[in-house]
C-alpha cells in the first residue's frame, strides 16, 4: 500500500437521474434515497484513497435546503479531506442539476468518517494525506472548516 495518497485520486462523482421510485408523493427525493447515495460516494471515495475496502463509522448531521426534482439530475461529489490512523473523512455535496439548461444548486452537504479494513475485516491502516497543489490544499481546507461551521451550527441549534 503507498504510505501517500492525495484529496485528487480520491474524488468521486456520481449522477442519479431522480426516477418515480425514488420520490414521495410531491415528485421530490426521498431523503432516504439521496443519503444512500450520499454514502456510496463516500465509501467510494474512501476505497479509491486506501486502496483498502471501507465501511461507515459516522455520518454528521444532514440539513436537505433544496429538494432535487422528479427528472433533475443528482450530482453526488465526495473527497477525502482528513485522515485518522485507521479512518478516513469524507466530504459529500449534493447539488440538483436542471438537464435541459446545465443549472445547478445545492441540496445538502455532510461529512462522513469511514474505516478501513483488511481482508480479515479488521481495522487497517490508511495513507496519510497530501495535498500537492493549491486547488487540494484549499479543498482540504474548505471541508475542515465546513465541518466545523456545521457541527458548531448543529449545537447552537439545539443549545449544545
Amino acid at each position: 500500500m503507498d504510505e501517500t495518497a492525495t484529496v485528487a485520486e480520491s474524488y468521486t462523482e456520481m449522477t442519479e437521474l431522480l426516477l418515480p421510485n425514488d420520490t414521495n408523493n410531491l415528485g421530490r427525493a426521498l431523503g432516504g434515497a439521496v443519503l444512500h447515495w450520499m454514502d456510496i460516494c463516500g465509501a467510494i471515495a474512501g476505497m479509491r484513497f486506501s486502496n483498502r475496502q471501507v465501511v461507515t463509522a459516522s455520518m454528521d448531521h444532514v440539513d436537505f435546503i433544496s429538494p432535487i426534482e422528479m427528472g433533475e439530475v443528482a450530482v453526488i461529489e465526495g473527497y477525502v479531506f482528513n485522515v485518522g490512523n485507521t479512518s478516513v473523512d469524507v466530504k459529500v455535496h449534493v447539488s440538483a442539476e436542471n438537464p435541459r439548461t446545465d443549472e445547478r444548486r445545492r441540496t445538502t452537504t455532510s461529512y462522513f468518517t469511514f474505516v478501513a479494513l483488511d481482508d480479515e475485516g479488521t481495522p487497517a491502516s490508511v495513507p496519510e494525506l497530501t495535498t500537492p497543489t493549491d486547488a487540494e490544499e484549499t479543498l482540504r481546507d474548505d471541508a475542515i472548516e465546513g465541518r466545523r461551521e456545521q457541527l458548531r451550527s448543529v449545537a447552537e441549534r439545539y443549545d449544545l
